[in-house]
């Protein structure tokens, strides 16, 4: 959603609340179900973050609930303590924590652009103050943006 601020805050917070609904019905509906289906469905409803690719310019907090929201998801549907190590579950069930989710989709946005025949939107990558570009660099260099 665009808002008159070119912020991204509203779109990540309505994520966040999409996050929650989806978490919260798999773990009622399917709490019976086996680890392999639970992360199964989890892939399938709870890493779409829908135009998460396009996010440049949002607050730190907010890029921090989303993730802890995440971590937190995972661990619920997966029946752990809270407190247990989300990259370590992440690792060993070989699912995407939140920010590889960030990388893999800015990465491959950044891949269509280029490979597009469209000069316009060439622009957004050979232009080397482009948000989007910038974006990309800091995913891939900040460590604080993953936690």
């Amino acid at each position: 959603m665009m808002m008159d601020d070119l912020k991204d805050n509203v779109d990540k917070e309505r994520e966040l609340r999409a996050l929650a609904v989806h978490c919260n019905m798999l773990a009622r509906s399917f709490a019976r179900c086996s680890n392999e289906v639970k992360i199964t469905l989890f892939k399938a409803f709870c890493q779409s973050f829908y135009t998460c690719s396009l996010w440049v310019s949002y607050a730190q907090r907010s890029a921090g609930a989303l993730r802890v929201q995440y971590n937190n998801a995972f661990r619920m549907l997966l029946g752990l303590p809270r407190f247990c190590s989300a990259s370590g579950i992440f690792a060993e069930t070989a699912t995407d924590g939140f920010p590889a989710i960030l990388r893999k989709r800015t990465a491959s946005l950044l891949s269509r652009l280029r490979r597009s025949s469209n000069s316009i939107l060439n622009v957004f990558t050979d232009w080397w103050d482009s948000p989007l570009l910038h974006q990309w660099m800091c995913l891939h260099a900040d460590k604080h943006i993953g936690g």
